[in-house]
């Protein structure tokens, strides 16, 4: 089965009914080349100071750098991107009353990194999900050019309608080979991994997340960009980092500091001094 490739105008319809048929699709060029140059200029020093990997999986000639909601305005911008947003909430939001950031880090394979071992990314919570709930979207955002050389990521369209026991033969295996720019929607269902560098120059894109809201983040969003940060952010951002409640009774808190008698359950929107009063929450 092929990775098909969409146009920069690709609309929301388009980009969900490939991810329905191949659970994946590259839209081309969908960030100028200004607009990379900022992310990159933002993202490198961070990425400069962050060791590589740890084990196989997480890549020893790879690095992965996190909190960029908090260190990068560019960015924030990359995560409320209105065709990738608008696809994360439509894909997800039959399993929840909203979707919450996952994760977002910086992926830089360096040369002789070594392909990473296919998975799907929706493990990051067991196997306790059912299998009809997609947890997850992915987006990969190119700031190099992604080569079959350099470790475009592999990826096995169609592979999350199989059996989880059904493993990839070699020629079901592709790579999103695009362009500085492009951007790689995929979901937490898909079989994928890094792809492995075999040439002289690193491959950097970077990844962002989306997940249902009553699901634990892999990325604690609120210690990578605490309220001290949150707080002069777009409602829009501040709700996808988890600072709301993802339903009715979920994600309420105590202010812990308030010597008034009583139980208070507060909002999280509460703790960026929104200027809501404080209301109470009934729990039954």
């Amino acid at each position: 089965m092929p990775l098909n490739t969409l146009s920069k105008d690709a609309s929301p319809d388009q980009v969900l009914a490939e991810l329905q048929e191949n659970g994946a699709v590259i839209v081309q060029d969908l960030l100028g080349t200004q607009a990379v140059d900022t992310l990159t200029a933002e993202v490198l020093p961070f990425v400069d100071k962050t060791p590589m990997g740890r084990d196989d999986f997480t890549g020893r000639a790879t690095k992965r750098t996190g909190a960029l909601a908090a260190r990068s305005a560019a960015c924030r911008d990359l995560i409320v991107n209105e065709l990738a947003l608008t696809t994360a909430n439509r894909f997800l939001q039959p399993y929840t009353r909203k979707i919450i950031l996952h994760l977002t880090q910086v992926i830089q394979i360096n040369p002789g990194g070594a392909a990473q071992a296919i998975h799907r990314d929706r493990l990051a919570w067991g196997k306790y999900l059912p299998k009809d709930i997609e947890p997850q979207l992915n987006t990969i955002w190119a700031l190099t050019d992604f080569s079959a050389e350099n470790g475009a990521t592999q990826c096995v369209p169609g592979s999350h309608k199989w059996s989880w026991a059904r493993q990839p033969k070699p020629e079901e295996i592709v790579q999103a080979e695009m362009s500085k720019g492009s951007v790689f929607f995929y979901t937490g269902s898909v079989l994928h991994s890094g792809g492995a560098n075999t040439s002289e120059n690193m491959r950097m894109g970077i990844n962002l997340t989306y997940c249902l809201g009553w699901l634990r983040q892999e990325e604690n969003q609120y210690l990578s960009c605490p309220p001290s940060i949150a707080k002069d952010f777009d409602p829009v951002l501040q709700d996808l980092l988890g600072y709301t409640q993802g339903e009715y009774a979920l994600g309420y808190y105590s202010d812990p500091f308030d010597e008034t008698e009583g139980l208070e359950l507060l909002p999280p929107e509460r703790a960026l001094d929104h200027a809501a009063q404080k209301i109470k929450i009934g729990i039954n």
